[in-house]
């Protein structure tokens, strides 16, 4: 579910924006200025939210840009094997996740995370 639509012009570092179909977190932006005949152009650099993919693109000024929903939530590890049963703390779903290759040493059963709900795919961020 996309919660606003905004132009390339607006987004800022750290602003969470869909590219190619996949959320991703903005890392830079370079806006030049507009030419005699021309109009601004904005060099974005992305990092994918879910996996990780680096993009890098430039795109006219006025290009509209939709803003993914990321909710933040809190869960207890319940089981850890080749994906990571959770519970969410809030209303006791229970759920698999994949876990990142960097969590992986730290993860134990009974310690609580942080999960991303990004448009319907949950990830865990880190550990509490």
């Amino acid at each position: 579910m996309v919660l606003k639509i905004i132009d390339a012009t607006e987004i800022k570092n750290g602003t969470n924006i869909i590219v190619d179909g996949i959320p991703c977190t903005v890392r830079s932006i370079d806006i030049s200025k507009t030419g005699k005949h021309g109009h601004a152009k904005a060099r974005i650099e992305a990092i994918g939210i879910i996996k990780g993919q680096k993009k890098v693109f430039v795109v006219p000024g006025h290009e509209k840009f939709d803003v993914p929903l990321v909710e933040k939530r809190k869960a207890q590890i319940l089981s850890v094997g080749d994906k990571v049963n959770v519970m969410d703390l809030e209303n006791f779903e229970n759920f698999d996740i994949d876990c990142p290759e960097e969590l992986k040493g730290e993860i134990s059963e009974n310690s609580t995370v942080e999960y991303w709900n990004v448009e319907g795919e949950k990830v865990i961020k880190r550990k509490l």
